[in-house]
């Protein structure tokens, strides 16, 4: 019997070596010269790509620039559907960038999973142009009962009631088990990304909170300590392929889950090169109108 009970994932074929890439590729941004002091505004625009990036994998696609005015108060939110969309996005962001600590800060308070999930479900089921969230459908931060989810389809059913319930503890009894060396924190964060998106826990937003954990997850676990990373370009450079690999996942079979965990890693490797683009600009002086991020159209 493992130790931990993720150590069998973490063994399966590729994912040690991917892992192992996305570390390095976190080492060598963690020392880029514009994060010795300028980090609190690199954290900030890994906010508002990730924000960016997360409205494109649920189709919503604006300017950059508007949003980066939006996240600063230098703009109002689009109305409409869409605008609710990129609003959420951003408010979940904004509330995992109050979970993380300076870089080298000893590890905050460890939020237990259910109000985590509930603060980040509440965060993205905000109405734009509302100073607070203002419920669109269900229950902010509640679970379904016997309600289908209404949105992420593609993944196959969703359990609902007392599985649904079981299945949302043992995750959180997984975050609250010890570390094991034997897995890194970037195999569990992408447990948790995968088995979210699997569960689809509220009737819509289930995405944004997802995606939410895993760069809450990756940045308390120690793989993105500053927090500039940013993984969600490349699901926004291919929303059918990161869908359909989470639902690979959700199959779970080994060959699903060691695709996804892959696909993870690869994130993270494609996320720091967006953080360093992102240093790079803050060095240059550029983070007030930088270059979108290198994403291209979604199909």
């Amino acid at each position: 019997m493992p130790a931990h009970p993720l150590e069998p994932l973490a063994a399966l074929p590729g994912v040690v070596a991917a892992v192992d890439e996305a570390r390095q590729a976190c080492e060598t941004l963690r020392w880029h010269r514009a994060l010795r002091r300028q980090w609190p505004v690199a954290r900030t625009e890994a906010g508002v790509r990730a924000a960016w990036a997360c409205a494109v994998v649920d189709g919503v696609r604006f300017p950059v620039e508007l949003v980066r005015d939006v996240a600063r108060g230098a703009a109002a939110p689009p109305g409409g559907a869409d605008g609710d969309v990129l609003t959420g996005a951003l408010r979940v962001q904004a509330a995992v960038e109050r979970h993380m600590t300076a870089p080298g800060a000893t590890s905050g308070v460890r939020v237990p999973f259910g109000q985590l999930v509930a603060g980040l479900h509440v965060a993205a089921t905000g109405r734009s142009g509302e100073p607070e969230p203002v419920v669109t459908a269900g229950v902010a931060g509640r679970p379904r009962a016997d309600e289908p989810p209404r949105d992420l389809r593609g993944l196959g059913p969703a359990p609902s009631g007392g599985e649904l319930v079981s299945r949302l503890a043992a995750l959180g009894d997984l975050l609250a088990a010890p570390s094991s060396s034997a897995v890194p924190a970037l195999v569990t964060a992408a447990v948790v990304h995968g088995e979210v998106l699997a569960l689809r826990p509220f009737t819509h937003g289930n995405g944004a909170v997802a995606r939410g954990l895993f760069r809450h997850l990756i940045t308390l676990g120690g793989v993105d300590p500053v927090g500039v990373v940013v993984p969600d370009v490349l699901w926004a450079d291919e929303p059918a392929l990161y869908l359909s690999t989470a639902a690979r996942f959700s199959t779970g079979t080994a060959e699903g889950v060691a695709l996804w965990l892959r696909y993870c890693a690869a994130s993270v490797v494609r996320g720091a090169q967006e953080g360093t683009a992102i240093a790079d600009a803050v060095v240059l002086g550029r983070i007030g109108s930088p270059a979108e991020p290198q994403v291209t159209q979604g199909t």
